[in-house]
């Protein structure tokens, strides 16, 4: 029997992130943290009772790495468009 591959979010425990540990790691402020959930671009946290909240790692972590992706997508530069740039010149 052929075992599907598993979800790391439910194989291994869930830790919790408190905003601080999200600033630190996402280099927002936590009113750009609460801006982006108010946009959708950023996971909403769970809530730990009346007034506390915390935020799941694995979607912490996958934010960012999409960022990072994001960003070097569109830090390079096509071919075409440097081919274009040489022949202005």
């Amino acid at each position: 029997m052929t075992e599907s591959p598993k979800d790391p979010r439910t194989t291994s425990p869930v830790r919790l992130l408190r905003r601080p540990e999200v600033e630190a790691r996402t280099g927002l402020s936590r009113s750009s943290i609460y801006a982006r959930m108010a946009e959708g671009t950023f996971p909403r946290p769970v809530r730990l009772g009346k007034y506390g909240v915390a935020w799941i790692e694995a979607e912490i972590d996958e934010w960012v790495r999409n960022r990072i992706s994001a960003g070097r997508t569109a830090e390079r530069p096509s071919s075409t468009n440097q081919q274009g740039k040489d022949e202005e010149r």
